[in-house]
């Protein structure tokens, strides 16, 4: 069963008095429970791609399916509920919230879901730090840490909901290669339990060995080369 379907997708951004053209005319289907990475080099419409399907970015052109549901045609409050309940995004920028500290930021999309008690929205995200070994650092503000461990949260909160769907730019960016193999391993782990579906944009070789399926993105385009 496919998770994400997307159907030529096109994606223009207006710079000036010419527009860039992001993406192409992009088809992919992505099964459930894939763990898969989009390669390519800077500029080629990763980040873009990754960004539509989160929902964070809005097609030019074309259809994307997220689920059963199409998200083109989505309303502001219908995207918001997709972005909250289905979709777990790992931000190369981190986007943590720097007046909130560590647990803090990572029990943030839990209790904006509205559905648990604080008591199992403070044991999942112990749970989740404490994973990627950032227990010690629980009462620190994004400030406080250094850039891997900033990531390190990014990560955590972004798969404490347990998302069907994980986006993932550049996880393992601003990590050492220990720690990003431990990171990777969760998420190997969670893919397999939870099935999970990852969706990675790396140029980190070490992240193409976990997957088990690797698509080539160039100038825009899916490339077999």
């Amino acid at each position: 069963m496919n998770i994400i379907e997307i159907k030529g997708l096109k994606k223009d951004y207006p710079l000036g008095n010419t527009v860039v053209k992001a993406l192409r005319g992009i088809d992919i289907a992505v099964e459930e429970g894939e763990f898969m990475s989009i390669v390519g080099p800077s500029g080629s419409g990763k980040t873009t791609l990754l960004n539509v399907i989160g929902c964070i970015d809005f097609a030019t052109e074309g259809s994307v399916k997220v689920g059963d549901r199409e998200i083109t045609v989505l309303n502001d409050r219908q995207i918001t509920d997709i972005r909250l309940n289905k979709i777990g995004f790992i931000f190369q920028t981190f986007n943590l919230i720097p007046v909130l500290n560590v647990i803090e930021n990572v029990e943030f999309p839990l209790l904006l879901m509205k559905n648990q008690s604080r008591t199992e929205i403070r044991r999942r995200a112990d749970r989740l730090i404490g994973e990627v070994g950032l227990t010690e650092f629980a009462e620190h503000r994004p400030a406080e840490l250094s850039g891997g461990q900033r990531q390190r949260v990014a990560i955590a909160r972004a798969l404490v909901t347990n998302p069907d769907i994980v986006l993932a730019d550049e996880p393992t960016a601003n990590l050492d290669s220990v720690t990003g193999a431990a990171i990777l391993e969760l998420m190997k782990e969670m893919n397999r339990i939870e099935k999970t579906t990852f969706v990675f944009s790396t140029h980190d070789a070490n992240v193409l060995k976990y997957a088990r399926r690797i698509v080539k993105i160039k100038d825009g385009l899916l490339s077999d080369n």
